[in-house]
């Protein structure tokens, strides 16, 4: 969608994305900082059925979240300060879960997996926002 949105209906489609995603999506998030990237991720998590709440995990980095098709993990690679740090986490582990959402993934350089599915969100006024990508 590239048509400018609310914020009910950005996670909306958030929402409906999650249910929708095949087991494996590697989900990249862009846009500028306070563009709604963590909002996004809480909301998709939700329709992919995780109920614990989603927290940014900018101090973390990786946030592990339970659901009912399998493990989902939510990535915010703000807090790298270059790439090479990526190599630390356990991309493993992470390729092999249901759903992995990368947000800042140019920040993990050439360790962040290729998407399936890559998205930008960008900051129309401060109630709207466009989707592109999918």
């Amino acid at each position: 969608m590239s048509v400018p949105m609310d914020l009910a209906a950005v996670e909306a489609h958030a929402r409906s994305l999650g249910a929708s995603l095949p087991g494996g999506s590697v989900v990249w998030l862009e846009g500028p900082m306070g563009a709604g990237k963590t909002t996004f991720a809480r909301a998709l998590l939700a329709g992919r059925g995780v109920t614990e709440p989603g927290a940014s995990p900018s101090y973390a980095i990786v946030h592990h979240h339970a659901g009912p098709r399998g493990d989902a993990y939510h990535l915010d690679c703000w807090r790298l300060r270059a790439p090479d740090e990526a190599a630390d986490l356990d991309w493993e582990t992470l390729l092999a879960a249901d759903l992995l959402l990368i947000e800042w993934p140019e920040r993990a350089g050439a360790y962040a997996p290729v998407p399936t599915h890559r998205l930008q969100l960008i900051p129309v006024d401060a109630d709207h926002r466009r989707v592109v990508g999918g």
